[in-house]
């Protein structure tokens, strides 16, 4: 969940630093803190609660010189946010500095033998425990810090990324990683290394890189060939490698939020997403196709498999279930969607021939990772659907997509979730088609309009303004409930999501035939109730949902086909989106749930970006 950074060469370290850890707080912003090491060999280390802001005014009038350095920001799970629990953490000896993302899941165990070893601790974190472990070893093995950190690491349990330096040789770096991610960059002609949890804050300079890999050490000096090693002292080969990332694409383009932007950047990055894949031609529609890769390559364990099971987490499990419907509906097989992180302890029936999907915005999600591992330790074949190009889920998969909707910094997901379901809506075009299982007029037909939906966005979000002026009538509320049916219904479970996480106002999505099972009890006239109500064959029903709520004087918000009488006539408020298919209907009805949700928290104050206790990459369980 925290963002490490690192940086050695030639330049002054600090600034770099500190606009790596800006580009890194949507992993955390609880704390933060920066160590760096002048040309004295003097350690000045600098934490503070709160944002890197308030870091960057804290440090801005002490020495900040020095060429090496290392810098956190913090998402807390030991200890409160706090300038003491802010990474780094520094060794009782003052020879060591070390910020870490992850758990280590045995502190409590080697913190106690690290008291009887007569060291002390002044924080409540895991991290500080790892720090010292790590200085023990440092004194015992006359100061070598590679082996020092191989050896703390063989004694530690779950999952880290970490990078360390040392007071009295300030030459290197040494950081580590195990299920938790780490890139290093690499400088021109190797004068300068960047470390970073992923490559946005490193590409503004250097497009090389190497992932490291799970249980891998690597020891960076300027001037010198990266060296790799694993936890037995073992040599490791690597690539390194060239990230395509357009930097404009980390800024807010003149939006107030980077939520807002990555709202309005939907058409262009299902463009993005369907660009050499999808093939649409109007005047021709029977040559209609769509191109995958993956199933190109994969193709007869693909069509041979009798069970696909989804697994994800938030977000991407919305999309999931949406994905579980459409793969059933065009290509008749059985699709099971799961929680990563129940799947992974629930003794799952996985069997050789099995398809695995796993799909995660960062490619990093830790229980998403793991339920990867399980089921291809059973022989299924895993297909990721991602967005982090060289993340660790893309690198264990056999195969799969990538969503290619550019870099998400706003932490409730909006772009990353219309490009998973158009992924999955490819997929299962593509695996129908190939099946026999989807007639040939409905392949066609279905292409045609995933390719019209970039533009039908655009016209669901002129009504921006309109939403926006309905949202300050809803800041009142405490609860909202959010209903649909078939594939609408986990867009109303995202709604319900996206309103949560950055209003901080209760919502829950249901099946809207399952709210006279029980949360038909909270209707009230202060319950705003928002239903998916656009046209497909199970209309009629939801009408018949709405007119039990407007009888119990429930306030509805409807989205709504254009055009539409029956609803309009009994909802208090509609929103339209365009006529559309049932197997496209998620990408425009999810559109004014987001907008929605970001006008009701704007309106009440709130940090849109980084809604309090939350990180977008949660690489911890």
């Amino acid at each position: 969940m925290c963002g490490i950074v690192g940086y050695i060469g030639t330049g002054e370290a600090y600034p770099i630093l500190i606009n790596a850890l800006k580009k890194l707080e949507y992993r955390g912003y609880d704390s933060a803190g920066v160590a760096l090491i002048n040309d004295n060999d003097k350690l000045n280390v600098y934490k503070t609660k709160g944002k890197v802001t308030n870091l960057d005014a804290a440090a801005s009038d002490k020495d900040c010189s020095g060429h090496i350095g290392i810098a956190h920001t913090r998402w807390a799970t030991h200890g409160e946010p706090s300038a003491i629990n802010a990474h780094p953490h520094v060794s009782m000896s003052g020879e060591l500095a070390l910020v870490h993302n992850g758990i280590i899941e045995n502190f409590q165990v080697l913190k106690e033998q690290l008291e009887a070893k007569g060291y002390t601790f002044k924080s409540s974190t895991d991290t500080e425990v790892l720090v010292q472990l790590t200085d023990y070893y440092y004194q015992q093995n006359g100061k070598d810090l590679v082996s020092a950190v191989c050896q703390a690491l063989n004694d530690a349990v779950g999952a880290y990324a970490i990078a360390v330096i040392e007071k009295s040789n300030p030459t290197h770096i040494v950081a580590a990683r195990q299920s938790s991610p780490l890139v290093v960059g690499v400088g021109p002609d190797k004068a300068d290394y960047y470390i970073a949890s992923d490559a946005t804050p490193i590409v503004a300079y250097t497009d090389k890189v190497v992932y490291l890999d799970d249980g891998q050490i690597a020891d960076i000096r300027p001037g010198h060939e990266l060296t790799i090693i694993n936890l037995n002292h073992k040599t490791c080969s690597y690539d390194i490698k060239t990230v395509d990332l357009d930097i404009s694409k980390l800024s807010k383009g003149g939006f107030d939020h980077f939520m807002l932007k990555e709202i309005y950047d939907q058409p262009a990055c299902l463009r993005d997403c369907m660009s050499g894949r999808l093939f649409a031609d109007r005047q021709h529609p029977e040559h209609n196709h769509i191109v995958l890769s993956a199933l190109t390559e994969y193709k007869e364990q693909l069509l041979q498999a009798q069970h696909i099971i989804i697994v994800a987490c938030g977000t991407s499990w919305h999309a999931g279930l949406i994905g579980k419907q459409l793969i059933e509906r065009m290509c008749r097989k059985r699709v099971e969607v799961a929680y990563a992180s129940e799947f992974r302890y629930g003794n799952p029936v996985i069997e050789p021939g099995d398809v695995v999907i796993a799909i995660s915005q960062s490619g990093e999600t830790a229980d998403t990772l793991a339920a990867v591992k399980l089921a291809k330790a059973h022989g299924a074949l895993i297909f990721g659907i991602v967005n982090g190009v060289g993340s660790s889920i893309a690198r264990e998969t056999d195969t799969g997509i990538y969503i290619h909707v550019g870099p998400e910094i706003g932490v409730a997901s909006t772009k990353a979730f219309t490009g998973q379901v158009t992924v999955l809506t490819l997929l299962a075009l593509a695996l129908g088609h190939e099946l026999g299982t989807l007639a040939d007029t409905e392949y066609q037909g279905i292409i045609a309009e995933l390719a019209s939906i970039p533009d039908k966005m655009k016209k669901v979000l002129e009504q921006t303004p309109k939403i926006a002026d309905l949202a300050k009538t809803f800041t009142y509320a405490r609860n909202f409930l959010y209903l649909g049916r078939g594939i609408n219904y986990p867009v109303a479970l995202e709604g319900a999501l996206k309103l949560k996480e950055i209003s901080y106002i209760h919502a829950e999505g249901y099946p809207a035939a399952e709210m006279k099972h029980g949360p038909i009890a909270l209707v009230d006239h202060d319950m705003p109730i928002v239903f998916l109500a656009t046209h497909h064959k199970l209309y009629q029903k939801i009408i018949s949902n709405m007119q039990e709520v407007k009888s119990r004087n429930g306030r509805i918000l409807a989205i709504v086909t254009e055009g539409d009488e029956l609803v309009s006539a009994i909802a208090d408020n509609v929103i339209e989106i365009p006529r559309t298919l049932n197997e496209t209907v998620a990408l425009l009805s999810v559109v004014p749930l987001q907008v929605l949700a970001y006008y009701v928290a704007v309106d009440k104050g709130l940090n849109v970006d980084m809604p309090r206790n939350l990180a977008k990459s949660v690489t911890v369980e």
